[in-house]
């Protein structure tokens, strides 16, 4: 009988729409899941303090956090709240934090992208730094305003692979083109995580876990847009898709 495809967990966001609260994920995401890393999305609502998460994590045999339009509350790290850093989405937040401990505490392999990388970095006990343009010697990693969402998420900046890293197993040595398009970014790096990429401007980009059972790869940018046609993005679902079904593989010999 042939092995059924990995499950990935994937936190819900909140939105609010036609007097109804959904709980929904980006389909980009979901389709280089499916696509690319050969495996079958699971949303989990974000409801973190009423559902059975341990009976979830119990099934999955991998956990994507994913880019969103919200940010991080920033009392999560010890910042107070600005305009500058909204809109939150504080359901999310609960639920990624447990999602993000419990995946690394359990052997489950994780990929954060976006958003998700931010709150990688803040689970660790690292802070983020808003709107990254105005500060001096910074780019900007802003997307550009227009109506086509492939030019919006064209690759526009290289960052520079760590020697020896997880990345550098994925992808090569490096430099690669990416499509970092953000305003938050990486400030004091969380305890136990590595730098795995930086921009030509300094800012993080990619973050590995120190010492994890199991692939636990962070990245500022988005993979899941180009993931069928750019080798690098391909190539880093390609291998959490390896490390979910080599995941499954164990659990089921268990």
């Amino acid at each position: 009988m042939p092995a059924s495809s990995p499950l990935v967990a994937v936190p819900a966001d909140i939105r609010d729409f036609a007097n109804y609260r959904w709980h929904a994920s980006p389909d980009t995401y979901l389709k280089a899941l499916v696509g690319v890393a050969g495996t079958t999305p699971v949303i989990v609502p974000a409801m973190a303090g009423e559902i059975d998460l341990a009976a979830i994590l119990e099934r999955v045999d991998g956990v994507m956090t994913t880019g969103s339009a919200s940010n991080v509350h920033p009392g999560r790290y010890g910042v107070a709240p600005s305009p500058s850093f909204e809109p939150y989405d504080p359901d999310r937040d609960d639920l990624t934090a447990r999602l993000i401990e419990e995946s690394v505490g359990r052997g489950l392999p994780l990929l954060a992208i976006c958003r998700g990388h931010q709150e990688l970095n803040v689970a660790f006990g690292g802070t983020l730094a808003t709107e990254i343009q105005e500060i001096d010697g910074r780019m900007d990693h802003r997307a550009i305003t227009h109506e086509d969402q492939r030019e919006r998420y064209a690759t526009r900046h290289d960052v520079a692979v760590a020697d020896g890293g997880l990345l550098a197993t994925i992808v090569g040595a490096g430099p690669i083109k990416v499509n970092s398009l953000h305003r938050q970014a990486i400030d004091r790096l969380g305890d136990g995580l590595r730098v795995e990429a930086s921009a030509p401007d300094g800012t993080i980009e990619a973050v590995s876990v120190e010492g994890a059972k199991a692939f636990a790869l962070g990245v500022q940018w988005h993979p899941e847009f180009w993931a069928t046609s750019d080798a690098p993005s391909a190539a880093i679902f390609e291998a959490f898709g390896a490390a979910c079904r080599a995941h499954r593989d164990a659990r089921g010999r268990s």
